[in-house]
């Protein structure tokens, strides 16, 4: 059965886009992850454009993690000074990301920039997340224990003047350093449609040295919050999100989300932490195939009906 998407101005198949938000759904719920790092690259493959892609992820990403937020809300687990910040500079970079947009579109190199960006990140972060994951599994076959790298703050994030401090968290920063931190996932967010959790969640832990406990949620709320000022964002400026794509996304994504917590439980976190890595890599690589292979022919031509 197929519908209409009258922003991507194309014919879809209801069932194909529902599995494909229920098959990031899955991946979130499993790994951990927002998913929207999955969804624009998977949307580009279904032959949707880079740039209604990138802001109907964001729309689902937005309504995805508001039952996050509320579950780690209830038992504690969110530092609402620390996301509001994060919120706060979301927002500044959302307009700066807006401004690239429109900027990079009139150029016309926004396509281009959307997959250039995508192969940069996911194949810098798969790398990273391989290299840690195949160090766990190897000490764990050894039988040697697995090193935990003890968390501090970076010296950059030390030397920031006008200290605050926050207690949930645990640390005692300058708020200069989660604001930056927010102004780059909020450009992240508008250019790519990802929630920038992937980015936030480390940063987080490695840069600003906070509590595990309170890092998932934090970074939930932050991102609840940018995603949902990043889609008002391309509805007015770039009028680039169709609705009618988010909310089949986000149907399928809700049970896959579930499906995946419960998958979750079952196996072991370092090669759940492999697997993701490979699937991001995989990815990378699809989308430097898609940017550097040349087809036979270069423009064809289709007669529907």
């Amino acid at each position: 059965m197929q519908i209409y998407l009258p922003i991507a101005n194309m014919s879809v198949n209801i069932l194909t886009m529902i599995l494909l938000g229920g098959t990031v759904g899955l991946l979130s719920g499993m790994f951990g992850v927002g998913g929207g790092f999955l969804t624009t690259p998977l949307l580009i493959f279904f032959g949707i454009p880079p740039t209604v892609a990138a802001a109907s992820a964001a729309t689902q990403v937005t309504g995805a993690s508001v039952s996050g937020v509320l579950a780690h809300w209830e038992r504690g687990g969110v530092d609402l000074r620390m996301g509001l910040l994060l919120a706060a500079g979301g927002v500044i970079g959302a307009l700066v990301g807006a401004w690239l947009f429109n900027a990079l579109s009139g150029l016309g190199q926004i396509d281009t920039a959307i997959n250039i960006l995508y192969v940069a990140m996911l194949g810098s972060i798969g790398w990273l997340m391989a290299r840690d994951a195949w160090r766990d599994i190897r000490a764990e076959r050894s039988g040697e224990p697995v090193q935990v790298r003890k968390v501090h703050h970076h010296p950059l994030v030390a030397n920031l003047p006008f200290r605050w401090r926050f207690y949930k968290s645990g640390i005692y920063v300058s708020p200069l350093a989660p604001l930056a931190l927010g102004v780059f996932t909020g450009i992240l967010t508008v250019l790519l449609g990802v929630g920038g959790g992937f980015v936030v969640v480390p940063a987080m832990i490695y840069l600003l040295g906070m509590s595990a406990r309170v890092v998932v949620g934090t970074s939930l709320l932050q991102i609840l919050l940018v995603t949902a000022f990043t889609t008002m964002v391309h509805a007015l400026t770039t009028h680039a999100v169709d609705i009618v794509l988010a909310a089949l996304l986000l149907v399928g994504g809700t049970f896959g989300a579930q499906m995946g917590a419960r998958l979750a439980v079952r196996l072991p976190p370092q090669k759940l932490r492999m697997a993701l890595a490979v699937i991001v890599l995989l990815v990378a690589l699809r989308m430097f195939l898609g940017l550097t292979y040349r087809p036979p022919e270069l423009f064809t031509i289709e007669l529907l009906g």
